[in-house]
């Protein structure tokens, strides 16, 4: 399956159906008269968020979307009936916007979140509903209202507790195909990962948290360089940043400025999350060479710098469960060091 996060598509919503002209005319029945029903009313489109959805590909190939019209009143005040509503249903996370892409109609967040996009036009009144002692043989039925029509766009935001950041070639993918299940494309040359990735890592008996990885940063990311940074919408709802550096690198600090130039340069808001720092390929490197660049990039951060080597599995457990403890202080459940139990050996995980 592609992933597509993001999409225009066109929705109109039902018009309401005409009002009917109509008299009961019927020899020997008296009490006769204007006998028109109400049109039905237009059916609604909504957009609704589902957990069976991780990409927006649906709407590449489909990108109108109408609801059904109200049927007609009809004679012996019958009325017509009313539209079935049409909705759109779209992955959690995806956020809608109007046309011009900065107006934010709703962000569906929550699995089952609804949120109507055009309203359906109300059904005519039939000439029965004009009869009056002054007007006893009204000649005038209402037409139904017309429909709504919207051009909006549908941006999608996938929901991860901690995100994968670095520059290509850190060792993102090989890192979350080390501890989740996640099967992303691991080669030896820049931007190996064209499109976010999903792992869902196990750190103990029900306890698990969200990982994102999104394509490499490069200078100049936020001008369109690369990839660019249009991925990295996709960890904005993350709890925590994991900053990966590759420690084979020459600068290991220069590479660590580079991407959080481009995090600050796309969102304040981005570059203000909490993030954790790993100095990563450490089994290609000497301890000398370790504590040496170690030191280079706690300097350049700020902060405690985490040794790992993804490929080798090394210093692997206490960085997860530092991740953990974040994941799971974000969702409002404090754990401590000693509550976050060790995986089962050959345990399955999705």
């Amino acid at each position: 399956m592609k992933f597509l996060d993001r999409t225009k598509i066109y929705i109109q919503s039902g018009a309401g159906g005409a009002g009917c002209l109509s008299f009961r005319r019927e020899k020997f029945v008296e009490f006769g008269g204007p006998n028109g029903g109400d049109g039905g009313a237009g059916g609604h489109v909504w957009a609704e968020a589902v957990e069976n959805l991780n990409t927006l590909i649906d709407y590449r190939y489909q990108q109108h979307f109408k609801a059904q019209n109200g049927r007609p009143g009809e004679g012996s005040n019958r009325t017509g009936a009313s539209a079935d509503d049409l909705v759109i249903k779209v992955p959690v996370g995806t956020q809608i916007f109007e046309e011009d892409e900065e107006t934010l109609i709703a962000d569906l967040d929550t699995p089952g979140e609804r949120v109507l996009l055009a309203k359906g036009g109300n059904g005519g009144f039939g000439n029965a509903r004009f009869k009056s002692s002054t007007n006893q043989a009204p000649r005038r039925a209402n037409p139904g209202q017309p429909g709504e029509q919207r051009t909006i766009w549908l941006r999608l935001k996938l929901i991860a507790d901690i995100g994968l950041v670095g520059l290509p070639n850190a060792g993102k993918s090989t890192f979350l195909a080390a501890v989740s299940a996640a099967k992303p494309k691991i080669a030896d040359y820049p931007f190996t990962t064209l499109h976010p990735n999903l792992g869902v890592v196990r750190v103990g008996e029900g306890q698990s948290f969200v990982l994102a990885d999104i394509p490499g940063l490069i200078e100049g990311a936020h001008e369109g360089a690369g990839i660019g940074d249009r991925f990295l919408g996709h960890v904005e709802r993350c709890a925590a940043l994991l900053h990966l550096v590759d420690g084979t690198q020459e600068d290991v600090a220069d590479a660590y400025r580079t991407v959080r130039g481009e995090l600050e340069a796309y969102s304040h808001e981005l570059a203000q999350k909490r993030e954790i720092v790993v100095l990563n390929k450490i089994d290609a490197l000497t301890p000398e060479d370790i504590e040496t660049r170690k030191a280079a990039l706690a300097d350049a951060s700020g902060v405690n710098v985490e040794v790992i080597s993804g490929a080798a599995g090394m210093g692997m457990q206490p960085l997860l469960h530092k991740l953990m403890a974040l994941a799971a202080a974000a969702r409002g459940e404090y754990l401590k060091p000693d509550e976050i139990s060790e995986p089962e050996e050959d345990q399955w995980t999705p």
